[in-house]
């Protein structure tokens, strides 16, 4: 009896036992939740309300206004036009057969394309984009449920074609594609705005809840170094040659010798900024030829519009010709291989390494100093210069005149010099070179390199950009670009200028003479590749005032028809151009 009752009593302890630990756990465990149900409830409730919110939100992105670009004497080029993006969210739909049918009326699409999209079960659906304000306006009047009108922001060139391969363009997302409008993507970009709507589980806007916005900051203002009124008119001489001369093309670009500024760049034929992916006329004929010969049409396209976008001052090379002569020049007179009065023969031509190569004038100049054959583009002179100052050392001198490396300019896609090796350099190769052959280089690395030799020896860099300024003017970023020192004597840009004066005065440049200013300057010649094929680059290069180069212009004829020298068509677009700009740029002060 003792035995069970001792027993009973044990099994009593160990019941209790167990009860109070199942007690303990329960009241440590509803400790712990009260913990975390406190924690969450109230060091958490901001990020669950948060959560809760955003289940219940509906999001639509708005655009930022791009920063516009705007011209030195204050012309806006590239601005920004208000559009509409109409979408529709199918829960919301109250009518949809009346939806599609007053969309499909004012934005004069298909039935089957809009019934595809209104009918598609989707958060929210979008039928189209830029869409003109007057018709967004009409839409959003109708106040038909579940269609939305978002206004939105398209660029918008108010000149259209004007320096179209400079400012480039921008893609249906608003981001830059090419030219400044890429270069200067992370200034002219804004940052989206959002709005957003609070809705029920199905998705439908609540009544009465309204709507919270986070408005969009606008991109900066880009401020750029043309002038509209420079551009435009080189522009119009750009196409006069153009068409009057049967062209492949015409290039003319005007710089500030002293800082690299360019007031103007034209590539004629130039596209529709405004609709740039529709081939303009000479390239939609090659369009039509490509797919009458069975090629690919979307692919032959493509590479039409690339290279109808494509800039040819900046992005191809071409043999300079005789333009190029101011380099070998320069070369020579500053390492002392030749002086402005030193003296020279010319019978019409010159033998290097058994080959004869001959001068511009069968008949030959016959005996002139360098001074004059400067003046008369004399290519057994400029040989002869070239092999005196030798393959190594001329290599040096192409390479600090800066002829080796690409100008830096602000444009996407600049091409590089294509030139020998320093091994490969021959006689032959280097009496070639002497006067602009066997090697080719943009149009903007030869202006450059030229300004830097007439300008004292500053080699700077050109370029567009000077200042991007916040819609609010309190943000400015001022550019600022490299600029080397020295590359010539002041000695050897002074004589340079005087020699170059000479050639417009009285020698093959006359055509290029404006009267009331000193003007320097260099026509070429270039026969393209391959030689014989009677395709030519007619170009003169131009600077003024002589004594004290303020601007630069270079203008290109490729491939005219009929008359084919520089000196007879392309120098007269520079005088034309000088004649009309340089009284204009006294007026206005320009340094």
């Amino acid at each position: 009896m003792a035995i069970r009752n001792s027993a009973g009593r044990r099994n009593m302890t160990v019941q209790k036992r167990k009860t109070f630990v199942l007690c303990a756990v329960c009241v440590a465990m509803l400790l712990l939740l009260g913990v975390r149900v406190g924690y969450l409830m109230i060091l958490c409730s901001e990020h669950y309300t948060e959560l809760a919110t955003q289940l219940h939100e509906r999001e639509r992105d708005i655009k930022a206004a791009r920063g516009r670009i705007i011209d030195s004497t204050g012309t806006v080029l590239a601005d920004n036009k208000t559009v509409c993006t109409i979408s529709v969210i199918h829960s919301q739909l109250e009518e949809p057969e009346k939806v599609i049918d007053m969309l499909c009326r004012e934005l004069e699409l298909s039935e089957e394309y809009v019934r595809k999209r209104v009918e598609k079960y989707s958060a929210r659906e979008r039928i189209r984009s830029n869409v003109d304000k007057e018709t967004g306006d009409r839409i959003r009047n109708y106040d038909m449920a579940g269609v939305k009108v978002d206004e939105d922001y398209k660029r918008y060139y108010p000149y259209d074609d004007l320096a179209s391969k400079v400012l480039g363009f921008t893609g249906g997302d608003n981001q830059g594609i090419i030219g400044l409008e890429v270069s200067y993507e992370e200034y002219l970009t804004g940052k989206k705005g959002q709005i957003l709507t609070l809705t029920d589980a199905k998705g439908i806007e609540l009544d009465g809840m309204g709507e919270r916005r986070k408005e969009p900051e606008a991109g900066k203002d880009l401020y750029v170094s043309i002038d509209v009124n420079i551009q435009r008119y080189a522009t119009q001489l750009a196409k006069q040659a153009y068409e009057t001369k049967q062209a492949a093309g015409v290039s003319i670009i005007v710089m500030n010798v002293d800082n690299g500024e360019i007031l103007a760049m034209v590539d004629v034929p130039e596209f529709h900024l405004n609709d740039p992916y529709t081939l303009i006329d000479e390239f939609q004929v090659q369009a039509d030829s490509a797919a009458a010969d069975g090629q690919g049409e979307a692919e032959s396209t493509q590479d039409l519009l690339n290279g109808m976008w494509r800039n040819g001052c900046i992005n191809d090379t071409y043999e300079p010709g005789s333009t190029f002569k101011i380099i070998t020049a320069a070369a020579g007179l500053e390492s002392g291989a030749v002086r402005l009065e030193d003296n020279f023969s010319c019978p019409g031509f010159i033998i290097v390494d058994d080959r004869k190569i001959r001068c511009h004038k069968i008949a030959g100049h016959g005996a002139e100093d360098f001074t004059h054959a400067v003046m008369n583009s004399c290519n057994p002179v400029f040989i002869t210069v070239g092999l005196r100052i030798g393959a190594q050392r001329y290599y040096e001198y192409f390479t600090q005149f800066g002829l080796r490396r690409k100008t830096g300019i602000d444009l996407p896609g600049e091409a590089g010099t294509i030139m020998h090796q320093p091994d490969k350099i021959g006689e032959v190769e280097l009496a070639t070179i002497s006067f602009g052959q066997s090697f080719q280089i943009t149009p903007i690395r030869l202006m450059t390199t030229v300004a830097g030799l007439i300008n004292g020896g500053k080699l700077v860099t050109p370029h567009f950009g000077v200042r991007a300024v916040s819609p609010d003017g309190t943000s400015v970023n001022e550019f600022v670009y490299p600029v080397s020192e020295g590359i010539v004597s002041s000695d050897t840009t002074e004589k340079l200028k005087y020699a170059l004066e000479q050639v417009v005065e009285n020698g093959g440049g006359k055509n290029g003479y404006v009267e009331g200013f000193r003007v320097g300057g260099k026509t070429a010649t270039s026969q393209t590749l391959p030689r014989g094929s009677g395709r030519y680059i007619a170009s003169f290069l131009g600077f003024a005032p002589a004594n004290d180069p303020k601007v630069m212009a270079l203008a290109i004829i490729d491939t005219p028809q009929g008359t084919y020298y520089g000196g007879q068509i392309a120098a007269p677009v520079v005088r034309q151009l000088f004649e009309n700009i340089l009284p204009y740029l006294e007026e206005i002060g320009y340094q």
